[in-house]
């Protein structure tokens, strides 16, 4: 999530719910919400990514994060909240439950839960990866940080070999033209096209340090989108320019990992984790302006790429702004090995419309496991959750949906962050509502409801059947 401005005309009115009010389709079922909490509960202390280890849900917030016990899914409880400011403080999980690491994207005075914020132009500044110790769920401790370049906006894990585990860290520089104000500063220097890799022996988590920082668009070879700086106005074809990546998914079983990387979607080949390499890149300079985010299907043969259009914060759920923006863009996988081209197929997004008071845009989604089709459930934001079928990527169709109606008068950013499903059951992170958790039931879908899992991060996707 990029926090910027986006103005567009207003959505019609009707059927857009009341204020708060839960909709949904006949085949989806609202089972549960618990609200955020003690220090958790303000306006500003935004819920952000979601992991799962066991029967446990871990949801992060700007302010730190909640470990939630869903072993009864329609009557999930707290175990434990761990105050640590530092947006966004996206989360993963390793080794069996027992290790959590935490993304800092934002310059602190240090790398303690209770640091303050400082200039990015200030050298002593902190930003990188924190990491817990959560073998005793009701005690998480502190145990280690690492900084990284720009911080770690997200993070994707990859295994590694003898008890390894790499952490992909992604962050990046908005330019001066297109956010206002300098982002960069010593630590945090353009241009910036590469990610920062963090090695943890699993076993020895405390000497955890970045071990590689390869540059993935450099200006020879596979160089980045530019951009456009003239002058953009929001709302129409402007897009950003590649300085890093948001967001990384990986397919470990498959050797491959697809980068959102700002102004391109990548693939890439992960078969030696220290050196990832570009395979092949994308961009739609007409319809997508911000490249979030990726989702493989089961078969890695097509890659879901989201464009988070107006960073989060717009409402881009309607007519002003259509159907081909702020949306999912399909694509095909096809040839072989280092020749492997990304093929674009249709895009998707949410039919419904919303209020121009709501921030909605394509954001985190993960697979539902059903062997033979390609299924997502998805969020957007205060456009709610998605559940769709990309079996035919050159047409896609929704299947299921949940949402709310509109905030009340006074809530700049809300909606679901990220919508994943885990052992059966849709867990949603809301940005002001808490944790929700979601049940379709439907033909296409309740045969992943067989599917179990010991631990799930959506941005290291499993081979759901062939796990090993």
């Amino acid at each position: 999530m990029v926090l910027s401005a986006l103005f567009v005309a207003p959505a019609a009115s009707a059927d857009i719910p009341p204020v708060d009010e839960v909709v949904t389709s006949s085949n989806v079922k609202h089972l549960a919400n618990v609200p955020k909490q003690g220090p958790f509960a303000g306006p500003t202390a935004f819920g952000t990514d979601i992991a799962f280890t066991g029967k446990y849900a871990i949801s992060g917030n700007y302010l730190g994060f909640t470990i939630y016990d869903i072993s009864k899914p329609s009557a999930p409880k707290i175990t434990s909240m761990v105050s640590c400011v530092g947006s966004q403080n996206d989360v993963s999980v390793a080794a069996d439950g027992k290790l959590l690491f935490l993304s800092t994207d934002s310059s602190r005075s240090d790398d303690s839960c209770q640091s303050t914020a400082k200039p990015v132009s200030d050298p002593t500044a902190w930003e990188g990866i924190k990491i817990f110790d959560i073998s005793d769920k009701a005690n998480p401790r502190y145990i280690k940080s690492v900084r990284t370049q720009c911080g770690s906006h997200t993070h994707t894990l990859v295994p590694g070999k003898r008890g390894s585990m790499y952490i992909y860290v992604s962050s990046y520089i908005l330019p001066t033209w297109l956010v206002g104000t300098p982002n960069q500063g010593p630590n945090c220097q353009a241009p910036f096209d590469k990610i920062s890799i963090v090695k943890v022996p699993l076993k020895a988590p405390t000497t955890a340090a970045v071990v590689a920082t390869p540059v993935l668009f450099p200006d020879g070879g596979n160089p980045g989108n530019p951009g456009r700086p003239d002058n953009p106005v929001p709302g129409d074809d402007t897009w950003v320019p590649t300085t890093g990546c948001h967001d990384i998914t990986a397919y470990p079983d498959k050797g491959i990992a697809a980068g959102a990387c700002m102004g391109d979607g990548a693939l890439f080949d992960i078969r030696n984790p220290e050196k990832p390499k570009v395979i092949t890149t994308v961009r739609d300079t007409k319809n997508f302006a911000f490249w979030h985010s990726a989702t493989f299907n089961q078969r890695a043969n097509k890659v879901v790429f989201t464009d988070e259009l107006g960073g989060g914060s717009a409402a881009t759920c309607n007519a002003a702004v259509g159907p081909n923006k702020g949306a999912n863009a399909i694509y095909d996988i096809v040839g072989k090995g280092d020749k492997r081209k990304l093929r674009f197929r249709s895009y998707y997004k949410i039919s419904r419309a919303n209020a121009d008071t709501e921030n909605c845009v394509a954001h985190n989604g993960s697979l539902i496991p059903v062997k033979g089709k390609d299924i997502m459930v998805q969020s957007w934001y205060q456009g709610g959750i998605s559940v769709w079928d990309f079996t035919n990527s050159r047409k896609p169709k929704e299947i299921g949906f949940f949402e709310r109606g509109p905030l009340p008068p006074g809530f700049a950013l809300g909606g679901t962050w990220s919508a994943y499903y885990y052992n059966g059951y849709i867990f949603s992170s809301d940005i002001q509502k808490g944790l929700d958790v979601v049940d379709v039931r439907d033909p296409r879908t309740d045969k992943g409801k067989k599917v179990r899992l010991r631990e799930l991060n959506t941005q290291t996707q499993p081979d759901y059947f062939d796990r090993h």
